[in-house]
């Protein structure tokens, strides 16, 4: 079993950026693919970003592109997601998620594993 905890997360102003960060514990992160999805009040929970296990593969929404970058560090067993020129629009709970396969899915139903969620919010 893999446990997952959000952290980062926080109010900033549009155009700033932040750094969010899910630590696992429980087992390694090492052929675990990951993702990031978000959630706003009274909408579905939608992909945003996700790497494979070597994180040589990534892939995002479209609305993210250019802005946020998904990176992971496997000996801290730790996954990043680096949000530039924040909008209003991306004010949302962040979830980390872990699928067991090397392969990065932009599926929710594909991920098993899932942190608590870290707030974003972005004020204009």
């Amino acid at each position: 079993q893999v446990q997952l905890v959000e952290s980062g997360g926080g109010l900033v102003q549009a155009g700033g950026s932040l750094r969010l960060s899910c630590a696992a514990s429980g087992r390694t992160l090492s052929s675990i693919a990951m993702g990031w999805f978000r959630q706003a009040p009274g909408k579905d929970r939608k992909f945003v970003a996700a790497i494979d296990w070597s994180g040589g593969s990534t892939a995002y929404t479209d609305s993210v592109k250019g802005r946020f970058t998904i990176s992971r560090d496997n000996a801290k067993n730790t996954v990043y997601l680096q949000m530039n020129s924040l909008k209003p629009e991306d004010t949302a709970v962040y979830y980390c998620a872990g699928a067991p396969q090397r392969g990065y899915s932009l599926s929710y139903s594909i991920y098993k594993y899932w942190g608590q969620g870290t707030q974003v919010t972005v004020s204009s």
